[in-house]
């Protein structure tokens, strides 16, 4: 095999013996089979342990303090940072409620200095010291997405999970949250800075009694159907391209016990058009001049008359996306005037046959560049 940096997105053919492609297709059928049982018996031993909805199903903005050594924890950027002892609090009925974790940097992008000025950070919860009747009752980890350079993106990625939320319950749920960091060594507390806690993904897979499975190579054809083809016209919709199955970048995959294939679920929204930050831009190897052009990134379909049920979803749910920017009050007007010409634009595409089926059948052109796949590194050719 060869180590090359593209392969191709529906038709790959790996370059083993024919033997061993019969072996590795039999012990493939045996690790779904398998891990579907094991699913359905994660599912039945986890029934009771959903976390209290609260956290995630309400609206309003949760106001966090998170104190410790900060300048520490914010320094700590390495390939393997360490976890820090902080405290996290907020009011309710007009008490303070303090919790001890631990928290350390994650991700990867976002993580780099040069990147971001704030990494975003992984919330360590422990058992014993959260207290049953608080708002993290039942969490273990979290992830809190913060500023990386201006807070409005922070909301407008928010808003994207929001967005895939009316979609369908195999999502992330998220809550947007303004947190004080408070360096207790220094004796500073930053203004209160936008974040979005999201939904550990072991609960979001409970909650859809699944679990997360994580085989290698998975290609996009070898998915849930009906859930990938939505979930890529929603990609094209936001403008996102950085995503893939096969390296499970910026996706998680869920097995259902009544599903027999798996489910993706997107998340990290933050290099979509749709956000606009300033740092992204979209991967050289797709020749595209802006994160704001729109690339489908999903597998060729000879026949798009498949396409007709999902893109009808997309004109029923439109009102509601619409609204999930109009009727946030955090947002700029020039950013929802320019966001709602944005999804114009993607809903005139769906609309038009010649201009969909251009879109659309473009992983289905040889000379473009629909069959690249966007992560990693080692990839095999045909």
């Amino acid at each position: 095999m060869t180590s090359v940096l593209f392969k191709n997105f529906s038709g790959m053919t790996w370059t083993v013996n024919p033997r061993l492609r019969i072996v590795s297709a039999v012990l493939h059928f045996s690790l779904i089979s398998f891990l579907s049982i094991q699913a359905q018996e994660v599912v039945q031993n986890n029934k009771n342990s959903l976390i209290q909805p609260a956290l995630f199903d309400e609206p309003e903005i949760l106001q966090l303090n998170l104190s410790g050594d900060t300048r520490t924890l914010f320094n700590d950027r390495g390939d393997e940072p360490n976890y820090h002892r902080m405290e996290i609090s907020y009011e309710a009925n007009g008490q303070k409620i303090s919790i001890p974790l631990k928290v350390k940097t994650r991700g990867n992008f976002r993580r780099q200095r040069e990147n971001c000025f704030y990494p975003p950070l992984l919330l360590n919860f422990s058992k014993n010291k959260t207290p049953a009747d608080c708002l993290f009752a039942g969490q273990d980890k979290l992830k809190l997405v913060t500023p990386c350079r201006g807070q409005k993106y922070v909301v407008q990625e928010y808003l994207v999970y929001k967005l895939y939320n009316l979609m369908t319950e195999s999502s992330f749920k998220a809550r947007l949250v303004q947190v004080i960091y408070s360096d207790e060594k220094k004796g500073k507390d930053t203004e209160p800075l936008f974040g979005i806690l999201l939904e550990d993904e072991d609960q979001m897979a409970i909650r859809n009694q699944a679990q997360i499975i994580k085989p290698n190579g998975l290609r996009p054809n070898k998915t849930e159907q009906d859930h990938f083809l939505s979930m890529a016209v929603f990609e094209y919709m936001i403008a996102n391209t950085d995503w893939s199955t096969q390296y499970r970048h910026n996706i998680k995959l869920l097995r259902k016990k009544d599903v027999r294939l798996p489910i993706p679920v997107p998340y990290d929204f933050d290099h979509s058009g749709i956000v606009d930050a300033p740092y992204a831009k979209p991967a050289p190897e797709l020749l595209l001049q802006s994160i704001r052009r729109r690339r489908y990134r999903g597998y060729c379909l000879e026949d798009q008359e498949i396409l007709k049920p999902i893109f009808a979803r997309f004109n029923e749910l439109r009102e509601n996306f619409y609204k999930v920017y109009t009727e946030c009050p955090y947002l700029e007007e020039k950013y929802t005037r320019n966001t709602l010409k944005f999804l114009d634009a993607f809903y005139e595409t769906i609309n038009d046959p010649k201009a969909s089926a251009k879109a659309f059948g473009y992983p289905c052109l040889k000379e473009g560049t629909g069959s690249i796949v966007i992560g990693g590194l080692k990839v095999l050719k045909k």
